[in-house]
């Protein structure tokens, strides 16, 4: 068998995606999510005019191998535009490998170790009564678990922090810009104010439901260790993201003084990132997406890794992961061992239009479906029908104005 096309696709069914998609002379197809956002034109130019004419009569089985080649004989290694490239095309060989096998990817990776995946939602409002709603919402979904997000008292916009019908509109595609929404920040103030809102919703939904929360890397390691320490009493799930992830070491202070638990690594693309917080045992949950790091065989291997030290996974799901990285993610849940939690968001009706999936989301749990591949098709003429569309993250600024250095 032989690699005899492959095209990148650029499509905004409301979020923008980079799709891959890689043919070969036996008629079979596989998929892979390029997705970079806010830079996803550059990942479509990586794999366009560096990494496709590399592909071409090469055989789409020898999945580590190509692996290898396109990660070290680039020489510039690393970096999310080229690790989200390599991850397309890895997760489009697997999916052709899966489908010459007959078997639903999971099948190649070992086999399912659960019969389902948990996954947790977002809840947010800005004020407490608005994010009692969000979380009563969540829940009727079937959510087993939340992430709580609020707004801060004196602040006007924070991020990860929309309404219910900020929400549709985002979803529906109107909420983008082509430039950066200004946020602001105060640590102080939310230091103050993330306590009261947790004893508030532990008070009202009590103590069983699974919560966690994502602080953004907005905080130093002793901000961090502090809002860890006084977030004890309302046992979270996780506290996520409490500082810059790049800083490494500064997990050690944070681990500490607080029994918190602690996830990070949305923002890593290689095992590099993580090995001093796997070695030493400062985190309990790495959150790489398969996307962002490479796709399926580098993150398993970085799960097989984390596993010696009782770390679990909890792949970062947002909205711009597209159904095919979701798909993939989806599968090495069902298969690895230390599976912890899935971040699960959902997609619009019109992208799952465009990306005709397999998996299904009953009850607040995943199951990636039978179908042999990673079980996702491209709609190439609804895709082609909904172009790119600029559009960015917040840059986050102090009320002095200064940018914020997360």
């Amino acid at each position: 068998m032989k690699i005899v096309d492959a095209n990148v696709v650029v499509t905004s069914p409301g979020r923008n995606f980079v799709t891959l998609e890689i043919a070969t002379d036996e008629g079979l197809t596989g998929l892979g999510d390029a997705t970079l956002n806010g830079r996803e034109l550059a990942v479509a130019s990586y794999l366009t005019d560096h990494v496709v004419p590399l592909l071409l009569g090469t055989d789409p089985h020898r999945i580590e191998d190509t692996w290898q080649y396109l990660y070290r004989g680039a020489y510039w290694r690393r970096g999310p535009v080229t690790m989200a490239a390599i991850a397309a095309v890895d997760v489009a060989l697997w999916d052709i490998k899966a489908k010459a096998a007959g078997l639903p990817l999971y099948q190649l990776l070992g086999g399912a170790s659960r019969e389902r995946v948990r996954t947790y939602g977002h809840a947010g409002g800005r004020d407490v009564p608005e994010l009692f709603d969000s979380i009563r919402a969540r829940l009727a979904e079937g959510y087993p678990a939340i992430r709580v997000q609020t707004g801060v008292p004196g602040l006007t916009k924070v991020y990860g922090v929309r309404s219910e019908a900020e929400l549709a509109e985002e979803s529906a595609g109107r909420g983008r810009v082509a430039r950066p929404v200004v946020e602001d920040w105060d640590t102080d103030a939310y230091l103050r104010h993330i306590p009261r809102v947790f004893e508030a919703v532990r008070s009202e939904f009590g103590p069983e439901l699974p919560l966690l929360h994502d602080a953004h890397h907005r905080l130093t390691p002793i901000q961090a260790a502090r809002l860890g320490k006084e977030l004890e009493p309302y046992r979270l799930f996780w506290l996520e993201d409490c500082t810059p992830a790049e800083n490494q070491e500064g997990l050690r202070l944070v681990r500490e003084h607080t029994t918190t638990p602690l996830a990070i690594g949305e923002v890593f693309n290689s095992v590099h990132d993580y090995r001093t917080l796997v070695d030493e045992q400062l985190i309990d949950y790495v959150r790489s997406a398969v996307t962002h790091f490479g796709g399926v065989s580098p993150l398993k291997k970085l799960f097989d890794y984390a596993a010696q030290h009782q770390i679990k996974s909890a792949i970062h799901g947002p909205e711009d992961i597209s159904p095919v990285g979701m798909a993939a993610a989806i599968h090495l849940d069902l298969a690895v061992h230390n599976f912890g939690i899935q971040e699960f968001s959902g997609h619009t009706a019109l992208t799952n239009e465009v990306f005709r999936h397999a998996y299904t989301f009953t009850d607040g749990y995943l199951h990636p479906g039978e179908e042999p591949g990673i079980g996702v098709e491209l709609d190439r003429g609804l895709a082609t029908a909904h172009p790119y569309a600029p559009s960015y993250l917040p840059v986050n600024r102090l009320q002095d104005g200064t940018v914020h250095d997360w």
